[in-house]
């Protein structure tokens, strides 16, 4: 009895708090599938909602809250109107002891949960499907969408669960994500500012993760704003893992991304962490590993059509294509979507065991550590650690470094300084294929193990003959704790 009156005390004191923080004119929602009523008011536990349907049909106003109860289940799709305001959002959230309460869309839209032309939203704390009777490109579990809105502000997605959405896993067609935005506009210059999707978790969804879209056209270019994606977990996403476009200074950092099934089709290339039609985006602190696109499958890539992009302090391993991808389409060079692949930065990182394709890709066995291609310009790698383990895959893509020319040109201005090559002792040899890369730069490298065609190094770095780095990795200067853990248990696990 005095558990019962102080859990009513609480919450007469939570309600009194909410309305001191919110304003009079805000109210509390509350839902309940099992024990709700859409004839009720909504406006207490006891008067709880039922149904999507009826949530669907308010108009909220800064400063309400929805409170989803713990352990319940809902069918169908969650569309909100209304908007927040600066310091007064709307805010998502669970009440009561329980698991999250599951929003299931069962493919009957494309999104189970929309967010159109609405702003100052905080969604926390909920699990969303979308798994329909048959596969369907463009399926999301989360839309984010503004068209002709303006400046559309503070979308906020945490701590929510997305899983079982199953579009499609052909990119051409449509695809399919967990989380997707996108915006843009004819009549008003449309983006997001302070976009935020943080500690969330998706998985089995096809083909994507988190993924973006906007005015990434340099004719048109009105980039988002504040979009930052951290601490999120994806697993079992065959295909891209985090993708922002049309971005200026997004941040992508402590994320974790594993374990994507070998399902895509030959033709349709992916990687975990890349941006394109992006500015100045930094990606730090993530983990990638487990990337099996046919094509490809890289750790992270530097893709086109961006410009200062840093790829710092992450960890890659046992991805199928590689660490790092950098790239440029030739072909589309200085047209309004491809300004080019300039200023790219990636410093800091460890690889450990990547490019290990066990079969033939579209050129054959092709799985270079780091990829190079194509136009891409002034493009810094340094104090970086690559570790080589020893693979008993006769016929696998052996190679360090690829530069190759995608579209016709070749990168220039190239300089790769302060590296670790290092080979596992017994493996064979790892080649350096160069091409016609334009000043492409080694200096102050250190290379330990086989290779051929090992390039120039004026200041090449002695070995030294004590260190091993599958028992005593020397981490780069920043590198974070937490990762250097993981690091460590990984290079365990393979002794």
């Amino acid at each position: 009895m005095k558990l019962h009156f102080a859990s009513i005390c609480i919450s007469i004191m939570l309600a009194t708090g909410l309305c001191n923080m919110y304003g009079a004119s805000s109210r509390i929602y509350y839902m309940d599938s099992k024990k709700g009523n859409d004839n009720f008011s909504g406006v207490s536990i006891n008067q709880a909602w039922k149904s999507l349907d009826r949530l669907n049909k308010e108009t909220f106003k800064p400063g309400d809250r929805i409170l989803f109860k713990a352990g319940t289940e809902y069918i169908g799709q969650f569309e909100p109107m209304g908007s927040g305001a600066e310091n007064s959002p709307i805010v998502v959230d669970t009440y009561g002891e329980g698991t999250k309460p599951i929003l299931h869309g069962r493919g009957e839209e494309q999104q189970t949960v929309l967010l159109k032309n609405i702003e100052y939203w905080e969604i926390n704390n909920i699990e969303v499907t979308n798994l329909g009777n048959t596969d369907k490109a463009g399926r999301n579990g989360i839309l984010i969408y503004a068209w002709d809105n303006g400046d559309t502000k503070h979308i906020h997605l945490r701590n929510i669960t997305v899983r079982d959405v199953n579009g499609s896993n052909v990119k051409k067609d449509g695809g399919g994500n967990g989380i997707h935005w996108n915006c843009g506009g004819k009549e008003i210059p449309t983006r997001f500012i302070d976009l935020l999707i943080e500690n969330c978790h998706i998985y089995r969804c096809q083909r994507n993760g988190i993924t973006g879209g906007g005015n990434s056209s340099r004719d048109s270019w009105h980039p988002s704003l504040n979009v930052v994606i951290r601490g999120n977990l994806i697993e079992q996403v065959p295909g891209d893992g985090i993708v922002p476009i049309a971005c200026d200074g997004a941040l992508v950092e402590y994320n974790i991304l594993r374990d994507s099934p070998d399902i895509l089709q030959m033709q349709d290339a992916a990687a975990g962490i890349w941006p394109w039609g992006s500015d100045n985006t930094i990606i730090q602190y993530n983990e990638v590993s487990g990337q099996k696109a046919k094509w490809d499958a890289q750790g992270f890539d530097a893709d086109y059509n961006c410009i200062n992009t840093t790829i710092r302090y992450n960890f890659s391993h046992d991805n199928y294509g590689g660490m790092i991808m950098i790239c440029n389409d030739g072909e589309s060079l200085g047209k309004s979507w491809n300004v080019g692949t300039e200023n790219t930065i990636i410093h800091g990182n460890i690889s450990i065991n990547d490019g290990l394709r066990p079969y033939p890709t579209r050129p054959g066995w092709f799985s270079p550590i780091i990829h190079i291609s194509g136009p891409a310009s002034n493009s810094v790698i340094s104090d970086n650690i690559f570790v080589v383990i020893k693979k008993d895959i006769e016929n696998l893509d052996r190679s360090m470094i690829t530069i190759d020319n995608w579209g016709g040109p070749w990168p220039k201005n190239t300089l790769f300084k302060n590296n670790t090559f290092y080979i596992e002792d017994g493996e064979k040899a790892y080649k350096f294929s160069m091409g016609k890369g334009e000043n492409t730069i080694f200096d102050g490298n250190a290379f330990y193990g086989k290779f051929i065609n090992k390039p120039n190094d004026t200041n090449e770095k002695e070995k030294d003959k004590n260190i091993n780095f599958l028992n005593n990795i020397i981490f780069p200067e920043g590198y974070p704790h937490f990762l250097q853990e993981r690091v460590i248990k990984i290079l365990e696990s393979i002794n």
